[in-house]
């Protein structure tokens, strides 16, 4: 993933996530990636991740169940 760094990254990973989420890269009731995980692979640090995870979360993309993880909503 190429990221612009002159403007927030958060919301540029926000973006891929949902494109990744529209695709079908991750199914109906899968959990979601650990923040570290996609932090890694997509060279950013964890609170970035974190940020846009949570933006998922607000849009109804996600949800989180708490020690468990996120997940993908059924449809």
């Amino acid at each position: 993933m190429d990221l612009d760094r002159s403007v927030p990254v958060w919301p540029q990973v926000a973006d891929e996530l949902r494109r990744r989420l529209e695709a079908g890269q991750y199914a109906p009731g899968a959990r979601f990636p650990a923040v570290n995980e996609l932090a890694a692979e997509m060279d950013v640090a964890p609170s970035t991740v974190q940020k846009a995870v949570a933006a998922l979360r607000a849009e109804g993309r996600l949800y989180t169940v708490l020690g468990q993880g996120s997940f993908v909503p059924e449809k």
